[in-house]
Parts: C-alpha cells; structure tokens; sequence
C-alpha cells in the first residue's frame, strides 16, 4: 500500500478510498479523480488539527460518533461564495417566475412566496434573495414571504446564522444596499441587519436523505446551485427527484451555470432566459 502524496500524516491509498466512499454513501457527494489530490490534502489536514498520525485512528473516530463526522465533512465542504453571483437568475425572476407566480395567488389571502436555498452554504445566497425582493419587487409588501436555507455542512449554518461578512463577499453591492441592510461591526466586516437574519431559517438538509426532505414541501421557487456537481449520477437523479417533490405544481428551480437538469432528471420543464436557464415543476405531472 503506498503513502498519499508525500510525507506527513500516514494515509494510504485504501483508507483514502474507505473514506471517499464513507462520505459518498452517506451524502452522496462524490469525489472523482480529478479532485483526488483535494481530497487528500483536506483529510490531512484534518487528521493534523485532530491530532491523528494514522488514517486508522480518524475512520475509527468517524464511524464512531456523528460529531467526528460532521467535523470532517465540514472540512471537505468549505467553500468561498458571495453575495448576487449571478445577477441574470434574478432577471428571470423579475421576468417571468415572479409574475407567473402573481397571477396564480391573486386571489388567495394570505398570498405566500416560499424560496429554498439548498446549499446555502454561509448564507449569502438566501440573504441575496431576501435584499433583491426587497429592492426590486414591488409586490413585496404583498406577500408573506418565507426564506429557507440549508446545507449539510452545520459549521456553514452557524455562520450564515451569524451573517459576518467581510468586504469582499459584499463586492458586488452598492454602498446604499450594504447601508440599509448591514451594520459595520470591525474593520472591514459586516453584520446583516438582524430582521432580515431572523426572517430567515436555517437548516441542516440532506438532499438525497428522505427522511430530511420529507421535511420540504410546497415551495414556489427552489435555488440549487452548484450542489449536484458534486453528486454522482445516481445520487443527482435521487436528489432531482426530491428536489421535485419539494416544490409545488407550477414551481421553479435554478441551477448553477454548469448544470442541466436535462442530463439529469426528465421531470421538469426547461425555461430558458437570454442569459440563464430555469427548471419548472409541471402544473400536471408528465405522465
């Protein structure tokens, strides 16, 4: 059995796999050749803060006790993200989606608009969503509006429940938008205004765990982006078919730009925007 990647903390090439295919089994995240040599460094890494010499002793530990799991998968899980990445999914949004979705509610009291963002990482993509309705939709006032986020990776849910951001996620908004909904708290980090932090909820989801998506129902407009990427095949049909569940008739779902739902899930409708593509849950499913 050889030695990964140089000198360090001992880990062989058999219980890197044990733990590739402990993570995917669990989560159904996959990592593939190509991202091996990440994979690695973040189990050293890991293995180095915990303070095991042995690969042997951190699969025992994992397998043990769900907190040396999470703590684990949180280090493979980290990610930078910001605020509005992709400004052209709110076009379509303001476009279409929010109209349509108008025109059905018109007559119910209260009209609600539930949003989901599934893999929310530290919360900049929910947050984003809040201020844009906020900023750009004028029925806002109109609505009962519920925001959920959620992420597998509980260390990234505590700090969008704290929402601290530095300069740089907030890169993309005007000095008058951070004003309204940020509070300068140290240098250069900011604090969300706390109404806006409590109006949303926070979760921790698994997107392939039936069980946790049993939990998701009845949702108008579903952001999952740059999630099922890190999905095996079996495991993105498995969450697309969830995913689908969650919303309601008629609902949508946005996808990073990478992705299509069309190698993935026959389910949903294609709707495609000058400069973004959107998924939508049938009124009447396909038969």
């Amino acid at each position: 059995m050889s030695e990964r990647h140089g000198a360090g903390h001992g880990l062989t090439d058999h219980e890197l796999s044990e733990i590739r295919m402990l993570i995917e089994e669990r989560t159904g995240i996959h990592f593939d050749e190509s991202r091996e040599r990440f994979l690695s460094t973040r189990v050293r890494e890991h293995m180095h803060e915990r303070g095991y010499t042995r690969a042997t002793e951190l699969l025992r530990a994992v397998r043990k006790t769900n907190v040396e799991y999470d703590s684990l998968l949180e280090r493979m899980l980290t990610q930078e993200t910001s605020f509005f990445r992709y400004p052209a999914v709110f076009e379509a949004f303001e476009k279409r989606v929010l109209p349509e979705i108008h025109v059905s509610k018109f007559w119910k009291n209260p009209r609600t608009l539930r949003v989901w963002s599934a893999g929310c990482s530290t919360g900049e993509e929910p947050y984003s969503i809040a201020i844009w309705l906020m900023e750009n939709w004028s029925l806002v006032d109109t609505y009962n509006i519920e925001i959920v986020g959620s992420d597998i990776d509980t260390r990234a849910l505590q700090a969008a429940a704290e929402g601290v951001y530095g300069e740089r996620a907030l890169a993309r908004l005007s000095r008058d938008v951070i004003e309204r909904y940020f509070q300068r708290v140290a240098g250069d980090e900011y604090r969300i205004d706390p109404g806006l932090r409590n109006s949303i909820e926070f979760t921790r989801a698994n997107l392939i765990d039936a069980t946790d998506m049993a939990r998701y129902r009845d949702f108008d407009i579903v952001f999952c982006r740059n999630v099922l990427i890190y999905f095996d095949d079996a495991s993105r049909r498995l969450a697309a078919e969830n995913l689908y569940d969650c919303l309601r008739p008629g609902g949508y779902i946005c996808l990073g730009h990478s992705e299509t739902m069309s190698r993935i899930s026959p389910l949903f409708d294609v709707c495609r925007f000058s400069e973004a593509i959107i998924y939508q849950r049938p009124e009447a499913d396909h038969g």
